[in-house]
């Protein structure tokens, strides 16, 4: 395969990664190439084991609609920067300590994750701090996004670093919204998630909902 073949794949890729999903007169809108390209690359997409096609019925006399949508092996080819270690130690301080005591922990590392943040944060406004946000996994994250609809903003994220420790201990994404929360000042929701099977997660900030003077952590819920 050509490296222009190669760039296009990844391009494709990308975009379904970006939008949850895709279908094949979306790709050919978004890269103005033919529909016949277009086939023959998620052809071997799905060859390779990394696209797989979810058909809706068309609701009409049509043929049934079909969308592309990441599989497991897709979402490995995003950086991933996770260790089964991690999983081990997590559950061996909540064996070793209890609940409290692995709350006592994240906590802790929360804490460290704001002094990381707060100075690069200083001055700027609400919004700012929200766009600025869309970095707290690594600097220029292509896969995060800030959206905005009538109840308020929303970080979105498409491609978590860290998925697969947070599907073995999703207790861990408690530091995420923490540490969000704090940053923030106001009360962060996650609304979506890779854990339910949602593709992404969205983080809905509620603008007007200060959060509670001397929080430091909780896990996720409560």
């Amino acid at each position: 395969m050509t490296t222009a073949a190669q760039s296009t794949r990844q391009d494709i890729l990308c975009e379904i990664k970006l939008q949850g999903s895709a279908s094949q007169a979306e790709l050919v809108k978004r890269f103005g190439i033919s529909r016949e390209a277009i086939r023959q690359q998620l052809a071997q997409l799905e060859a390779l084991g990394w696209v797989s096609r979810d058909t809706q019925p068309s609701g009409g006399r049509g043929r049934p609609a079909s969308r592309w949508k990441l599989t497991p092996r897709g979402e490995e080819q995003f950086p991933k920067f996770y260790d089964a270690l991690t999983v081990s130690l997590l559950r061996t301080v909540g064996n070793k300590l209890g609940r409290d005591g692995l709350r006592d922990v994240l906590a802790s590392l929360t804490d460290d994750q704001v002094g990381a943040w707060r100075p690069s944060l200083e001055g700027k406004p609400l919004a700012g701090r929200i766009e600025a946000l869309r970095g707290i996994y690594f600097d220029e994250d292509p896969f995060t996004s800030v959206d905005h609809d009538p109840d308020g903003a929303m970080l979105i994220e498409h491609n978590c670093p860290y998925l697969s420790a947070a599907m073995e201990e999703p207790r861990l994404c408690s530091v995420t919204i923490s540490t969000m929360k704090r940053l923030l000042g106001v009360d962060v929701e996650r609304t979506e998630r890779f854990q339910r099977g949602d593709g992404r997660c969205v983080f809905r900030i509620w603008e007007n909902r200060p959060v509670r003077q001397g929080f430091r952590f909780d896990w996720e819920g409560e």
